[in-house]
């Protein structure tokens, strides 16, 4: 007994130094301060390597910013146009930009459901496009898995690579953006975001600070505070201006409450914005996507 007792004496000092002097703290940022972390030169001649799977779809690899590759794929419709509006598609956490187009992967459903938001806007004839995410499918590192990552974050307080595996994969989308700005055949017009999970948390973000994201659907995004304020969305949207925005949330999200929810969609400016909230957790309903078919 006395053995026990003084286990979870000691525990519990672990635990109260551990949050004295380990765990993170909220510590807000200047929104110039967090913007100057999202700067770089724009790709003028943005060069991707197009590999047919299948009629209309294309695997593909080009260079980021810092000369990392990055892996995605893209699709066409069926109908044939010259000008094609664009969705790109962002995934949840640990998953690949390969989700958009099957509804399993290595025997593991799409629990996500973003499949059916491909199929639903190449047949209202869209181009869908998804990359990995960094630390993601086929940009994974043994040595540094996504585990680890966010081992760190929670456990040691070392908030270093997550937030570069956000920024640096929103910058990734910004260099995806120059190439699709040079193409005569897409439309400059017209480039909607849609992520789900870790993806509404980049779409958010990508929307807020590239001015060529036309509209964005952000999907149960993960509400992110101070904690880690360079990848909050919070301290973005308040540059979506007068962007459409969706905001689909869940009344029971372990990664986002309600009253976060509600706090997030305040934040989004003025009146052209919309919110769906399904009863649920953070795995939506079978067939949420059915309220996506107004936005494309």
């Amino acid at each position: 007994m006395k053995i026990a007792v003084a286990l979870i004496f000691a525990l519990l000092l672990a635990f109260v130094w551990w949050h004295q002097f380990v765990a993170l703290d909220e510590v807000p940022m200047q929104q110039r301060e967090i913007l100057q972390a999202y700067d770089y030169w724009q790709v003028e001649n943005a060069a991707i390597t197009l590999t047919e799977i299948d009629p209309g779809t294309f695997t593909f690899v080009y260079d980021s910013f810092d000369g990392a590759p990055v892996n995605g794929q893209i699709s066409y419709p069926v109908q044939k146009s010259e000008n094609y509006p664009v969705l790109i598609g962002i995934s949840a956490m640990g998953r690949s930009y390969v989700r958009w187009w099957t509804d399993s992967f290595k025997d593991r459903p799409t629990v996500t459901q973003v499949n059916k938001i491909a199929e639903l806007a190449n047949r209202k004839g869209y181009v869908v496009v998804a990359i990995d995410a960094r630390y993601h499918g086929e940009r994974k590192d043994p040595e540094r898995t996504l585990r680890s990552i966010m081992n760190d974050l929670h456990f040691f307080g070392d908030k270093k690579d997550y937030e570069a595996m956000i920024r640096d994969t929103v910058l990734d989308h910004r260099v995806l953006l120059d190439w699709i700005s040079q193409q005569d055949n897409l439309d400059k017009d017209n480039i909607k975001v849609a992520g789900y999970s870790m993806g509404g948390q980049i779409s958010l973000i990508l929307a807020s600070i590239d001015d060529r994201v036309t509209e964005v659907i952000s999907i149960v995004p993960p509400y992110v505070d101070d904690k880690v304020a360079l990848v909050a969305p919070k301290n973005f949207v308040s540059l979506l201006g007068k962007k459409p925005v969706l905001l689909i949330t869940a009344d029971n999200d372990e990664n986002a409450s309600a009253k976060e929810n509600d706090f997030l969609y305040d934040l989004i400016p003025g009146s052209n914005k919309a919110r769906i909230d399904f009863d649920g957790d953070h795995i939506l309903p079978e067939g949420y996507t059915a309220s996506l078919a107004d936005r494309l």
